[in-house]
């Protein structure tokens, strides 16, 4: 398997010709029985073959005592036997040339985290024996999938037997086999069609990004709802979600483990390692990827977006006839940053016109005037529509959209604005009966009784709008390969570095004594700042390792003496670093490693700000300039950087360059680079400067 064929090597797996059973039942509710069971019952046109050495005959079909037995090399198989038989199996199915399983058999790495070691587990037997052949390996401890239009139903949920999909091109990719179709359950009864829905379970070869992958470069599929636990393979996951984004297909993603606990628990379920959640959330911001939070806000995405209707610059405009819920529907817009701007003031005397009672700002409130006269909310529509320009719609109609005198009336005044304007995203407040629901629906409304999740919706197909109209990403700067020191550097050395890399440091000097710590202040002019130059001590506050404001030669000795004195034994102390003192606004900048993503920046304002407000920004490393400063505009303290309350505004292009710069060095530097903190930046009206540099890397040797 390459790269390149990496999604489309699950196509034998997700829609083959032909599948065999091992472990089959003729009992259609055992394990081995309901895929028989449920491909037999929505017919699927491919061949089956059940494997039972027991049997001759398996819910009318010929079995077959073994492998060896079978007529033909089945495209895909379903493992359903024991743990050990299971390993020999899939043994036997590789040496075959079968080009897919799909593993149910539980008790791997799941059970014991510590028995999927790389050389000794048996589910990296079973690994090596798939990959040896290039066959595809789903599970082990896999529910199974399935593809509806195909009638093919490799899984043994009894989800099933509560309905199949309806038709629809939605995709589900889940990591975990029970919430996968507890979702799919949500999905098929608010008549949203999921066709396609695969769970990864242990994810030993096929991971959810590998899914993920294939559902965006499938045809049919529009949307893809996916619901982790734990990312453990990023390669192939931000392929995916770049393949996706590139194919304008919405993501709508559930990824829990966001507490402590929810961790544990996923560990314990999946044996999959779920990375720091903060950074989860930025890597699925880079890709367009909708988080959602809860299952209910999943299923409100997915059903909007499969109107595949994406604004760009998405306003909401909103007419009711419920004041109380246009106050509701403002709050939510305005915490979620949807804007809902007032109709144009000529249209707005339009309206009054109509009704002077009415309150034609926005939300417009057309009040229960339309009890009497209906044509008013046709009228006011249209005016919303046409006047105020509004890319999406809300209209709060409750319990009077839903009964017999006056559904059909509202159904003739709004779907006549829709078949004007059907380049809109149109929700509809009401409650009413199935029925009623359904005829809104094929009007081109989408349908939330509760408008909280109509405007969480329709919030979430903007955001995909202005994703998929922007560029994926911007150019990176270039700046010059450097080779990394065998050991972490000290102070001085880790910025003669990153000013290599064409990050601007504030102007200081390494001292190995007094006297020359005294010759550079007086050149840089008091009062200066002083530091510990030594490369094992990577928190200098910490051990009273920083002097500031030191205004004097004499002080420049005295604070030379009281820096070398505060070194803890065994420190190696190369002297003294004097800094000329600077003034801004105090930013943090830095790198972490992260297990699964690589190196990911952060910035925020520094001091005090970080400590308690937490108000850092993070991205996957390497970026362009453009995407540094959307990071640097997105921090609640922005108004600290652009000039609030008669403050002189920072650069805040200088301080973009600099964190572009800092994530290309390290991406470039490998994964010998486990951090960088620059803490502070002075952001100045002239430019960004580090005031302090730490490097933490992986030794390259022992030291000497």
């Amino acid at each position: 398997m390459t790269e390149a064929n990496r999604f489309s090597s699950l196509t034998p797996m997700l829609a083959p010709r032909s599948i065999t059973v091992l472990g089959a039942s003729s009992d259609p509710t055992r394990i081995g029985g309901r895929p028989i069971a449920y491909m037999l019952q929505r017919g699927f046109g491919g061949r089956i073959f059940p494997v039972n050495p027991n049997r001759s005959e398996i819910q009318g079909l010929p079995a077959y005592a073994s492998l060896a037995e079978l007529p033909e090399v089945p495209d895909v198989a379903i493992v359903a036997v024991s743990g050990g038989l299971a390993v020999e199996a899939v043994a036997e199915l590789a040496r075959m040339g079968v080009r897919a399983a799909i593993v149910f058999t539980a008790g791997f790495a799941e059970v014991d985290p510590s028995r999927c070691g790389p050389e000794t587990s048996a589910q990296a037997e079973m690994v090596r024996a798939a990959r040896a052949s290039g066959m595809r390996l789903l599970g082990p401890n896999c529910l199974g999938l399935f593809n509806d239009r195909l009638g093919y139903y490799p899984i043994f949920s009894s989800s099933l037997e509560a309905g199949f999909s309806p038709a629809g091109r939605v995709g589900i990719a889940s990591q975990s086999g029970a919430y996968g179709t507890h979702i799919f359950s949500l999905m098929r009864n608010r008549g949203i069609g999921t066709p396609v829905v695969v769970t990864t379970g242990n994810e030993a070869d096929v991971t959810i990004g590998d899914v993920i992958g294939w559902l965006a470069e499938d045809p049919e599929t529009e949307v893809i709802a996916a619901y982790a636990e734990g990312i453990h393979e990023s390669d192939s996951f931000l392929a995916a979600l770049a393949a996706a984004r590139a194919a304008r297909k919405p993501v709508v993603m559930m990824k829990v483990g966001r507490s402590r606990l929810g961790r544990s628990a996923a560990q314990s379920h999946t044996a999959s390692l779920t990375g720091d959640d903060a950074v989860t959330s930025a890597v699925l911001g880079d890709f367009a990827v909708v988080r959602a939070r809860t299952t209910e806000e999943m299923v409100d995405i997915v059903y909007a977006a499969t109107r595949r209707i994406y604004p760009v610059g998405n306003t909401l405009g909103m007419i009711t006839l419920s004041g109380g819920a246009g106050v509701l529907v403002s709050d939510v817009a305005e915490q979620l940053g949807l804007a809902m701007p007032e109709m144009p003031e000529a249209a707005q005397q339009a309206l009054l016109a109509r009704v002077p009672f009415a309150s034609p700002r926005n939300p417009v409130d057309c009040t229960a005037q339309v009890f009497n006269d209906t044509s008013l909310i046709g009228h006011f529509a249209e005016a919303m529509v046409e006047h105020g320009g509004y890319r999406s719609v809300l209209a709060f109609f409750t319990q009077a959209g839903g009964v017999a005198s006056l559904a059909p009336k509202i159904r003739a005044e709004l779907g006549a604005v829709v078949s004007r304007h059907p380049d809109r995203l149109y929700a509809l407040n009401v409650i009413a009966s199935a029925d009623v629901v359904a005829a809104y629906e094929a009007d081109g409304f989408l349908v939330f009784e509760d408008p909280t999740r109509a405007v969480v919706a329709l919030h979430a197909m903007g955001r995909f709008g202005e994703a998929f109209a922007a560029p994926a990403f911007s150019a990176l700067p270039e700046i010059l390969p450097l080779s990394l020191p065998e050991f972490a550097p000290d102070e001085a050395e880790a910025k003669l570095l990153l000013g290599l890399a064409g990050i601007d440091i504030v102007a200081e000097r390494a001292c190995v004594d007094a006297e020359q710590a005294v010759v550079v202040a007086e050149g840089f002019g008091f009062p200066v700042v002083m530091k510990i130059l030594s490369p094992d001590i990577l928190h200098k506050s910490e051990i009273g390792g920083v002097l500031i404001g030191v205004d004097s030669a004499d002080a420049v000795r005295a604070g030379f003496a009281t820096l070398v004195s505060r070194a803890p034994a065994g420190a190696r102390v190369a002297g003294v670093l004097v800094c000329q003192q600077t003034r801004g606004v105090e930013c943090i900048m830095g790198i972490h490693r992260d297990p699964v993503f690589g190196p990911i920046a952060v910035f925020g304002l520094g001091g005090i700000f970080v400590e308690l407000l937490g108000d850092v920004v993070l991205r996957r490393c390497p970026f362009g300039v453009v995407e540094a400063e959307a990071m640097i505009r997105s921090i609640r303290g922005l108004g600290l950087l652009t000039g609030a309350r008669g403050t002189v505004p920072c650069d805040i292009g200088a301080l973009a360059g600099m964190l572009s710069r800092l994530s290309v060095f390290a991406h470039q530097a490998g994964p010998r680079l486990l951090a960088i903190d620059l803490n502070p930046v002075f952001a100045t009206a002239s430019g960004a400067f580090a005031a302090d540099a730490v490097l933490e890397l992986v030794p390259s040797g022992p030291r000497g």
